[in-house]
């Protein structure tokens, strides 16, 4: 055995006893607000603190829901730990606490919220992640809508930009992923009731995002995000059953900043579906080399290449003047499957210049048994 290879069974074998101490995962997730997830963890909190486990609140958000709020009573709570923002006296969990203290389980809502700055974490989730690779049980819970790979979906069906996300990855983490459904008629009535939002709310809500069109749109995303969990933990779960083939999925983007964020989030989708490794190529040609290309669209591309990798993919950037190349290079080193491109926006000349290359990359692509997806 090479050093190298000693190094990397090391590595992988220091990765299962590290996964092996980790905390169990669990997360509720809902279609919107009021859905009644903060809800059932509390009624979960109560049974499992009745069965005899040491379970405490480390933050929990009723929202003034007072079926709720009435839930918290009974249960340990971590005080939260107080912060001065703007002048203002505000409350955040206190995550040092919670390590400290070191509960059998942790319910910590609001896994999508973004901390107040001064904060140990930017973001909740990597509250919890650093909650459960101390060895703590967590349950936490979101809403569909802040699940970074649906953005794009969310934004159409609801016209808002949901500006605090959670990478897909940390969802892929969770060990039990269960929804909260409920029909549109019963959300917009427990809206009307004011089991959501305060009366004064209510007129707003029904005019903006409580629309039952927009309702089962979401309510689609959640249920189809809950059967890929399930999917994926049985995959991971039962041995394989005779050899199938292992997908890998590479995205080549452009420097294009709105195509390549779609092209970014639907593989991310494809490669969550199937439980697989994925890549993102992005080629720099001469005509993008740091002197020519313009700032905003250096600026963007960095930030896309972030994305991708909270997204969970393996960045790849290249050099040449053959896109082609460079990507059949790439697909036959790391054994791809399906390469996903988006959909060329081409004028006349465009298209006489690059359909070649277009017609090179199915041809090569053909003749290495790989497939290509083209993405709206």
């Amino acid at each position: 055995m090479q050093p190298d290879d000693r190094d990397q069974s090391a590595d992988h074998f220091l990765r299962l006893i590290k996964e092996s101490r980790r905390g169990k995962f669990k997360i509720y997730i809902g279609m919107s607000a009021g859905v009644g997830k903060s809800y059932r963890m509390l009624q979960e909190a109560h049974a499992l603190l009745k069965s005899g486990i040491d379970v405490k609140i480390g933050f929990i958000e009723t929202h003034n829901r007072a079926e709720t709020h009435a839930l918290i009573d009974g249960l340990p709570i971590i005080p939260r730990r107080t912060l001065f923002y703007k002048g203002r006296e505000l409350a955040e969990m206190d995550v040092q606490a919670v390590i400290n203290i070191h509960p059998e389980l942790a319910i910590v809502d609001e896994l999508a919220h973004t901390n107040i700055p001064g904060s140990k974490n930017e973001k909740r989730w990597q509250d919890v992640l650093e909650i459960l690779d101390a060895g703590i049980n967590v349950i936490s819970a979101v809403n569909i809508q802040h699940i970074e790979s649906l953005y794009d979906d969310v934004r159409q069906i609801t016209g808002i930009d949901v500006t605090e996300r959670v990478p897909d990855r940390v969802l892929h983490m969770a060990d039990e992923v269960v929804n909260i459904d409920l029909t549109a008629d019963e959300l917009i009535n427990r809206l009307k009731e004011g089991k959501i939002y305060d009366q004064a709310k209510v007129a707003t809500a029904l005019t903006n995002f409580f629309q039952a069109d927009k309702i089962l749109q979401l309510r689609e995303l959640a249920l189809r995000e809950v059967a890929t969990a399930v999917e994926r933990k049985i995959e991971t779960s039962l041995p394989p059953n005779g050899q199938i083939r292992s997908e890998r999925f590479l995205a080549s983007i452009s420097s294009n900043p709105d195509i390549a964020r779609r092209v970014i989030r639907k593989t991310a989708r494809l490669a969550a579906y199937f439980n697989s490794r994925w890549y993102v190529l992005y080629v720099q040609t001469p005509a993008e080399s740091p002197d020519r290309i313009r700032l905003d669209i250096q600026r963007h591309l960095i930030n896309n290449l972030k994305l991708a990798t909270e997204l969970g993919a393996e960045v790849i950037q290249a050099k040449g003047d053959n896109v082609v190349n460079c990507i059949m290079e790439e697909v036959e080193k790391r054994k791809v499957t399906t390469v996903c491109i988006g959909k060329p926006h081409f004028n006349l000349i465009q298209i006489i210049l690059r359909t070649f290359a277009f017609n090179q990359l199915l041809n090569r692509l053909s003749e290495s048994d790989t497939d290509l997806i083209i993405l709206s």
